[in-house]
């Protein structure tokens, strides 16, 4: 749900924002919350702190639109404001922008148009939000962080935020490039390194579109997780588009043949997500662990080129959506019993 703060001294604005947006307010994709002026909006901005987007006007008793700009600008980056108004006139769409305003909707309003300025900025606002997070999240800036970083970051809100930790269900995925050992001890540095980055940039593009992110690279595989709806079903996407997209690749090694492939392992589950790692050295993982994770990993050693392999339990959540095809059970390592597994072919 989007919340959503209106500034604006015209009580009529108030009462027709809450009709034409009647249907949206019942189904909770919207909230609003209304200001009488820019001093106003400050203090609801004070005391709603998930607060997305601001609609405000600029001819306002006590504080003005514009002023307001400088002020959200100043304690809030990544809050967005949209300027309805009036006045509509040159100087003040570019005094409103300059000051950070996201967009300007003239008055009187048209609610079509204002929706969708409405849905595109609360768009920007998610992104920009998703930006943050993934950088808090980045591994390299975690190996590297002390005072100054924190400080930037969001000081001891951030620094606490490191080592916080929270069970979560998800689905991890581990893609393993198949044969790159032959690569690595037969080729250049260079080439090594060059192909093994150009094929991790493939397998992230499809796991990035799916909604994953890369928990962390080891060596010639990818760990991905992917959490919220219909996490599992996501995964198994991207990994059948990771491995088209893969072995649709050229060989491009140099001396030797290769034709690069993957295998790849799934398994969806509760699972531990923490920063692992030691405070001292201020290195910290930001990562997943668990017998799910564990399981995950084991699957993709059993897998042979091509093959993404699931188990029992994912089949079930899953066979009703994807063609599978029943491999039979083996052995995982410290696992006491057989684990009945199956193929994803498409």
């Amino acid at each position: 749900m989007a919340k959503i703060l209106v500034v604006d001294d015209e009580m009529d604005l108030e009462v027709l924002i809450k009709q034409k947006f009647r249907q949206k307010i019942r189904e909770h994709k919207y909230e609003f919350v209304f200001a009488a002026n820019g001093k106003h909006a400050l203090e609801q901005l004070e005391h709603n702190t998930d607060i997305d987007i601001v609609l405000s006007d600029i001819n306002m008793p006590e504080m003005d639109g514009l002023t307001l700009l400088s002020k959200i600008n100043e304690q809030n980056t990544l809050l967005k404001a949209v300027i309805v108004s009036a006045y509509g006139d040159m100087e003040n769409i570019r005094t409103a922008m300059n000051r950070g305003a996201f967009d300007f909707v003239t008055k009187p309003v048209n609610f079509e148009d204002l929706e969708l300025t409405m849905e595109k900025t609360i768009k920007h606002v998610n992104q920009l939000r998703e930006t943050m997070k993934a950088i808090k999240e980045n591994n390299i800036l975690r190996m590297y962080v002390d005072e100054t970083v924190l400080n930037f970051m969001g000081g001891r809100e951030f620094e606490n935020s490191l080592t916080a930790n929270e069970t979560v269900e998800a689905t991890v995925a581990f893609i393993d490039i198949c044969s790159f050992t032959t690569i690595s001890e037969n080729e250049a540095p260079d080439t090594v390194v060059k192909l093994l980055n150009k094929y991790f940039d493939v397998m992230v593009k499809e796991i990035i579109a799916q909604g994953g992110y890369i928990d962390k690279f080891m060596g010639d595989a990818v760990m991905a997780v992917f959490r919220g709806d219909y996490h599992l079903d996501r995964a198994i996407d991207a990994c059948l588009t990771v491995r088209k997209k893969v072995s649709e690749l050229p060989n491009e090694s140099g001396n030797i043949f290769f034709k690069p492939n993957v295998a790849i392992g799934i398994n969806s589950g509760e699972m531990i997500s923490g920063n692992i790692g030691s405070a001292n050295l201020k290195r910290l993982d930001y990562t997943v662990i668990g017998d799910v994770v564990n399981t995950a990993q084991r699957l993709q050693t059993a897998a042979k080129e091509g093959q993404i392999l699931i188990n029992e339990a994912s089949y079930q959540k899953v066979k009703e959506s994807f063609n599978c095809s029943k491999v039979g059970e083996v052995s995982l390592k410290n696992k006491s019993n057989p684990v009945m597994i199956y193929e994803v072919l498409d």
